[in-house]
């Protein structure tokens, strides 16, 4: 007990340590189950669509087979003539290797017991044998023609090897039952398909860099993988094995429609998981992402250094504080290095706090916009906080002001700053990220903390400005043209932290060319000088008055001025913000402008894909890729038909595709009724066709397949831009 009075400072100091680690530990613990559970959604989400990409190909392979029985039939009296069948179907099936008509044996006498017309793709040619020479190729003996012949319903083979001289490929093959007028069997007609083309579809695009998927078949044969190169080089082979292994133990996802399975790497010893689906219908094939915890897990951890580094710098100044009143008899050199030690740290976390800042834009950053800004906190650290960035053309931005100052706000500043860049990526309506801030900032605020902020999303090819204010200081708009300033109207709504049942309202406007807007925190007009006096607003827009020609930067260097000039030797009392940002838009420069207009006409699908296939051809994008762009542009094309107009009605529907060194930019445009496509709510393919609402999974697959979606209400009609970044 003696010792515990003697020490009661290191005793504090201890158990307040102690505490923040158990809270800490349980931060980490309540974050990694959400990520966990993330995870979960977002390989489901990758496993449906790989799913939906695949079975995709296999029908419109099945189609292609289907469509040609006719031409076959309506010319099978001339054998001759099912060379150039074969040859129609290679040159009509991209992903097509190989195509044979097989038929039963002496059914053309002229031509021998055994007749099979094949056609296949050599470099850009496609050359025609007869391979069903007697005692080389005796189709009759395989298992799938037997199958087919006997069952007489067509089918997906097993994955097998083909060897040539001078290639080896695994493929797979459609067979499809050929009879004449009675029933009796005539012939198969097969379709041979690449397994390396179904594996770059399905590693085209990942969770994270490190995930690939894999493909298998029913009984659990591989069928396809990435490249070698992707990955470690024995994951790929315990991963199969592991799926084959009925010992292995398997653990269901949230909604469960899959399975999961852990494992650790044979060559590193890092640890992932596998999740695996089956596909529906025939061929019953599975699909399986594979993921590593370092990567889904690895911000997390960092994070939660960082947290605890915030925690523990916010213990040593309550050491600092217990240690100056227990032990104010110690000598003045002790205390002073004890004082020095504590603001080097506050430095370091200043520091700390400004690399969380965003970097101003470079010349080529974003044309299309200047940006300046300023952050001074009133201590060494400070709770204001300011964010910008561009996606999909559109530039996001927030100013926000947490009560109080110090450490408490600064450690809120970067809880707000990083929720906003969560929320922001994957939604663009401010009242709607407003919303999302506003409940996870009201989880566990005992303390009633609460932060104004304001959030606006700028488009750049129209300056349409959407934002939502909560509690915050009115921005001014700076109309270069006429001279004047006009404060932005804003909605009355509270300050997020609160009450998370608030709901946060959206508004608009439109920036003129070469306008500015000026935001700030309360610490510009309630900045005092030494009679204590505010700066206040009248001020703060007389000066704004003649800065309309100036630019964010000069204009943030003439406050700054006029700040300094009022205050004189008077102490900051609060955190003082300032953000500019001009609107300079752009005429983009582009090689080549093509125009496409259309009926809203499902039948009109074929010209559409032949425009984009005429694009993708003229840039030489790769196949894959450029049976990404085509089905994105199906898929929105396919939406605008279905939507745009109503039923019975007729409307056109205008494609534009341009192009430069760095993008492909398709402009889809209609007079249809208003509908803002990316504002719906990503479809939630975890969930049952039956349980799912519907709509959503179009744009959510447009969404994966392109770089950016934007889009905007430009002169009455419907304007949806996509771009793939070359």
């Amino acid at each position: 007990m003696n010792w515990i009075r003697n020490h009661r400072n290191l005793v504090i100091i201890i158990a307040a340590a102690l505490l923040v680690e158990l809270f800490s530990a349980y931060q980490y613990y309540y974050a990694r189950n959400m990520v966990k559970n993330e995870l979960d959604r977002y390989a489901e989400s990758e496993l449906r669509i790989k799913a939906v990409l695949i079975k995709n190909v296999l029908n419109m392979m099945e189609k292609i087979v289907s469509e040609h029985v006719w031409d076959i039939k309506s010319n099978i009296s001339h054998p001759d003539s099912m060379f150039a069948a074969t040859a129609r179907i290679i040159s009509n099936t991209p992903d097509a290797v190989g195509s044979c008509i097989a038929f039963a044996p002496n059914y053309y006498p002229e031509k021998g017991e055994l007749f099979e017309p094949y056609a296949y793709r050599k470099d850009n040619d496609i050359i025609i044998e007869q391979i069903g020479v007697d005692g080389k190729h005796d189709y009759t003996t395989h298992p799938a023609y037997i199958k087919v012949k006997n069952e007489m319903e067509p089918f997906w083979s097993e994955p097998y090897k083909y060897k040539s001289d001078s290639i080896v490929m695994s493929l797979t093959t459609y067979s499809y039952p050929l009879a004449d007028e009675n029933g009796n069997f005539v012939a198969i007609c097969g379709l041979d398909l690449s397994l390396q083309q179904i594996g770059d579809t399905l590693n085209a695009n990942h969770i994270y860099p490190s995930s690939f998927d894999l493909l298998l078949t029913e009984t659990g044969d591989l069928i396809s993988g990435p490249s070698d190169s992707h990955l470690k080089s024995h994951d790929k082979d315990l991963v199969v094995r592991l799926l084959n292994d009925s010992t292995v133990r398997r653990s269901n996802s949230i909604s469960g429609r899959s399975e999961i399975i852990s494992f650790k790497s044979e060559e590193d010893g890092s640890k992932g998981c596998v999740y695996y689906a089956h596909i529906k219908g025939k061929p019953y094939w599975k699909v399986a992402v594979v993921c590593y915890d370092n990567e889904v897990y690895g911000d997390l951890r960092a994070m939660r250094l960082k947290t605890v580094f915030l925690m523990l710098l916010g213990l040593g100044v309550l050491g600092f504080i217990i240690h100056r009143f227990f032990n104010n008899e110690q000598k003045l050199n002790t205390a002073k290095i004890e004082k020095e030690r504590i603001s080097s740290e506050l430095r370091i976390a200043q520091d700390i706090q400004n690399d969380m800042l965003p970097r101003p834009f470079g010349p080529d950053d974003c044309p299309d916009i200047k940006i300046y800004s300023t952050l001074m906190p009133a201590k060494e650290v400070g709770g204001d906080l300011y964010d910008f960035f561009v996606r999909n053309e559109k530039l996001f931005f927030c100013i926000g002001d947490v009560t109080g100052k110090g450490v408490p706000a600064a450690m809120i500043m970067a809880s707000i700053h990083s929720q906003f860049r969560m929320a922001s990526m994957n939604e663009s309506n401010p009242s709607h990220i407003m919303q999302t801030l506003n409940i996870s900032s009201c989880e566990g605020n005992k303390t009633n903390i609460f932060v104004t902020l304001f959030i606006g999303v700028l488009d750049l090819p129209t300056g349409r400005l959407r934002y939502c204010n909560a509690g915050h200081d009115i921005p001014y708009i700076l109309n270069r043209s006429d001279e004047k300033i006009t404060p932005l109207p804003v909605e009355c709504n509270l300050p997020i932290g609160l009450f998370d049942d608030f709901q946060y309202k959206i508004q608009e406007t439109t920036m003129a060319p070469n306008d500015s807007i000026f935001l700030y925190t309360d610490g510009l007009t309630e900045a005092n000088n030494k009679d204590h006096k505010q700066f206040g607003i009248e001020r703060l827009e007389d000066i704004l008055r003649i800065c309309c020609n100036l630019s964010p930067e000069e204009i943030i260097s003439k406050m700054n001025e006029h700040v300094s000039s009022f205050v004189e030797d008077a102490e900051q009392s609060d955190d003082l913000t300032m953000l500019a940002i001009r609107y300079m838009p752009q005429d983009e420069k582009f090689i080549n402008r093509e125009e496409l207009r259309l009926k809203n006409d499902i039948k009109n699908v074929d010209t559409l894909n032949a425009f984009v296939k005429s694009m993708t051809n003229k840039l030489n994008i790769e196949q894959t890729q450029a049976h990404n762009i085509k089905l994105a542009m199906e898929e929105a094309v396919v939406n605008v038909m279905d939507y745009a107009y109503p039923p019975g009605t007729e409307g056109d529907i205008v494609i534009q595709a341009m192009y430069n060194d760095k993008k492909l930019k398709f402009v889809i445009t209609d007079s249809g009724i208003p509908f803002d496509p990316t504002a719906v709510a990503s479809a939630d393919i975890s969930l049952s066709a039956e349980a799912r609402p519907i709509g959503g999974l179009g744009i959510h697959l447009v969404k994966k397949l392109m770089d950016s979606v934007n889009y905007e209400l430009i002169d009455n009609k419907n304007t949806l831009t996509l771009i793939y970044n070359i």
